[in-house]
């Protein structure tokens, strides 16, 4: 196969076919190497054509919780309050910066997810 910039919606899906293909290559041999390639340049292009918009900030604090095993309880220091918590999860009341700052901070959600 001749490697080449993946330009269109034909040369992508040629890609993810010989993806397929090559998939249970070895590493280090030449099918390896052609799959990371490939895998490189498929990145590249989904990256340019099918961006992900960072997730709703109220979901993303829910998601985070979910996953820490939180409680509203345990999130209020940081947002003011077991009834601010309430609010704010149920979209009641905006995340102010400060709040923002500190879901951040404290428990690693990422910014860009409670700036959208």
């Amino acid at each position: 196969m001749k490697i080449r910039v993946i330009k269109n919606k034909k040369d992508y899906e040629v890609a993810l076919k010989t993806i397929d293909e090559l998939w249970n290559s070895k590493p280090n041999t030449e099918e390896g190497d052609l799959l990371e390639l490939l895998l490189t340049l498929v990145e590249v292009y989904e990256q340019k054509h099918y961006k992900i918009s960072p997730p709703d900030p109220i979901e993303a604090i829910k998601f985070r919780m979910e996953q820490l095993g939180l409680k509203q309880s345990d999130i209020a220091d940081v947002i003011g309050g077991k009834n601010r918590v309430s609010e704010i999860l149920n979209r009641k009341r905006e995340l102010t910066a400060k709040m923002m700052r500190d879901l951040h901070k404290k428990f690693n959600i990422p910014a860009e997810s409670l700036l959208s």
